[in-house]
């Protein structure tokens, strides 16, 4: 996916100024898709520029006028297109598994404690879509889209906890490994 594409869906809600667009992806979206908010802004002039959207200046008084975007008709057909196009699985590149394939050669401790930053970021995440789901999804009448949305969000929830029990589960292992290896080391000596 490109972030044409996900400028495009999050202009499917509303019609919105570039700035709230970028606030719009960063709570939705840049969960699972990064970009910042000037990558944002550029691909807004490529999207109006190919006719997928229209801008509109909107008069504001005591403050500047605000450019507010909508997706066009085009916009429209084209992400119909794109949706019809196979995903692709999502490279990793994660450092994390990098250290592990060197277990001797790192420090354990500093290991230990990046494993354990991560599970509370993983943790975090969760808590933060617990509320999400909690706020805009739960006992409440959902459309199609927020359907969708849930969906993505139920995702994320088992996603962050899976991750999370991994690190926990990494911390016990590596844990057991360098209790073994200095045992070793003192039978060694």
């Amino acid at each position: 996916m490109a972030l044409a594409e996900a400028i495009l869906v999050c202009l499917t809600d509303r019609p919105m100024s570039g700035y709230d667009l970028a606030k719009n992806f960063d709570a939705s979206i840049g969960f699972f898709w990064r970009a910042s908010h000037q990558q944002i802004y550029r691909e807004l002039g490529r999207l109006r520029d190919k006719g997928h959207v229209a801008s509109t200046e909107v008069s504001q008084s005591g403050k500047p006028n605000r450019i507010v975007h909508r997706i066009t008709k085009a916009g429209k057909i084209y992400l119909q297109n794109w949706s019809q196009k196979p995903s692709r699985k999502p490279s990793v590149k994660d450092d994390m598994l990098v250290k592990l394939y060197a277990l001797e050669a790192v420090d354990i401790d500093a290991l230990r404690e990046q494993i354990t930053l991560r599970m509370e970021q993983h943790l975090g995440r969760a808590k933060t879509f617990h509320k999400i789901k909690e706020r805009f999804y739960e006992n409440k009448e959902l459309s199609l889209t927020e359907k969708g949305k849930l969906i993505a969000l139920n995702i994320g929830i088992e996603q962050e906890d899976a991750h999370a029990k991994w690190c926990e589960k990494m911390l016990d292992e590596i844990g057991a490994l360098a209790r073994e290896h200095n045992v070793e080391r003192l039978h060694k000596n």
